[in-house]
């Protein structure tokens, strides 16, 4: 079957929720994807940054090979021998006291909602469901009922209400609001350290080192979600860290697994994740060995293969060479590490188009928010392939 024919099948069956490029792919290798006519695409959305590891990273394919044909499922009614190790590990590596397993980002985001609502009654004393969380404009954390309540983008939440109470939006990178917004009711403030689905927007110098001493002083948990940003992609294990500050929680995801298997987890100091007591709160897949095992493995790889040294290296490099190309079309470039976005002039006419002109020419990136081109490729990318995808950017950013 060639690609016309995927296509007219998924448009005939398939929910038309999302508005893909037209590219079938039927192969992954490294930073290089493969259609099902066998041409050849350099990867530079790594899958919303799951794929940090690279595709099909053959580590991560012998584990989930083997422990698929070991054991693959318990639910949590039974303990296995792989949840423990990834929790220990896991913890270790990032720095905290516990962690929570679950599937999705989304899935991690609600757990992490909850936990803040349930720490706000039984330890910061707030008064019974008057617990409040402050987010951000332009925020994106997931696509459930809850999560589409706080988000600025009415696209989301159109023909999806009632919506669910609790949440009070700020302005995004202004540290003032935050310390305005804040009552007695307030539990938390959930935020990404870099909005990635916002167009790759990197906060003011010092921000979050300012959010971390008004959520200290007032008490009130600072929640980072780290799903896209963390594990590397921004030069760092977590965002954060280029700031020195600690959370109270994060949230992990999609590289969390290497794009093998969906993986996500929340994690805390005690304090905080004790909050949970056995039945308050759970998931059948969450935590189980085959998921486990390859987080294990993925986690391994970062540090094995020094990946947030090369996503700061290579980053810094990628953003130079970029910088250099005199686009007509550009306003401006942003981003850290292996993540940059690419902001179109108004008159350009939106991103749509570029990204098609991209992958014409063998790459694959992905627009966001109609104006701007998102550049994230696996942190195993070299800089010669860094160098042939300049070349491409170059001619599509220069034509008409």
């Amino acid at each position: 079957m060639n690609a016309r024919s995927y296509i007219a099948i998924e448009e005939r069956y398939g929910a038309r929720n999302y508005h893909p490029l037209n590219v079938v792919l039927t192969r992954g290798d490294g930073v290089w994807v493969w259609d099902v006519e066998g041409k050849k695409y350099l990867d530079c959305l790594a899958a919303y940054s799951a794929v940090n590891q690279g595709h099909c990273h053959p580590r991560l394919v012998k584990v989930m090979v083997e422990q698929a044909c070991r054991l693959a499922l318990t639910s949590r009614a039974f303990r296995n021998d792989q949840l423990p190790l990834l929790e220990k590990e896991l913890c270790e590596l990032i720095g905290y006291e516990m962690m929570l397993p679950m599937n999705s980002g989304a899935e991690a985001v609600e757990t992490a909602i909850k936990m803040a609502r349930k720490w706000g009654y039984t330890v910061k004393g707030v008064a019974a469901d008057q617990a409040e969380i402050i987010v951000c404009e332009g925020n994106f954390h997931g696509r459930t009922v809850t999560i589409i309540t706080f988000s600025s983008v009415e696209k989301y939440r159109d023909g999806f209400g009632p919506f669910t109470p609790g949440f009070k939006r700020i302005p995004y990178g202004d540290a003032d609001a935050l310390a305005a917004a804040i009552t007695s009711n307030t539990v938390a403030f959930l935020v990404e350290p870099i909005q990635g689905e916002g167009g790759v927007i990197v906060p003011p110098a010092g921000y979050l080192q300012r959010v971390r001493e008004i959520c200290t002083a007032r008490n009130v948990l600072f929640i980072a979600d780290e799903i896209q940003s963390g594990l590397g992609r921004t030069g760092k294990m977590l965002a954060c860290e280029h700031e020195g500050v600690r959370p109270d929680v994060v949230i992990l995801g999609k590289a969390l697994s290497g794009g093998m298997y969906p993986v996500s987890a929340v994690l805390a100091d005690r304090e905080v994740l004790g909050v949970f007591k056995p039945g308050d709160h759970g998931s059948t897949y969450g935590g189980n060995p085959l998921g486990c095992a390859v987080a294990r493995e993925a986690l391994r790889i970062i540090v094995d293969e020094k990946l947030c040294q090369r996503a700061a290296e290579l980053g810094n490099y990628l953003m130079a060479e970029v910088r250099k190309i005199q686009s007509p079309h550009v306003d401006f470039y942003r981003g850290k590490g292996l993540w940059i976005g690419i902001v179109l002039k108004e008159e350009a006419g939106g991103a749509r188009r570029f990204c098609e002109a991209l992958m014409e020419k063998g790459i694959l990136a992905k627009e966001t928010h109609g104006n701007v081109i998102r550049l994230s490729p696996p942190l195993v990318i070299t800089r010669e392939e860094i160098d042939w995808a300049v070349e491409r950017l170059r001619d599509v950013l220069t034509m008409p």
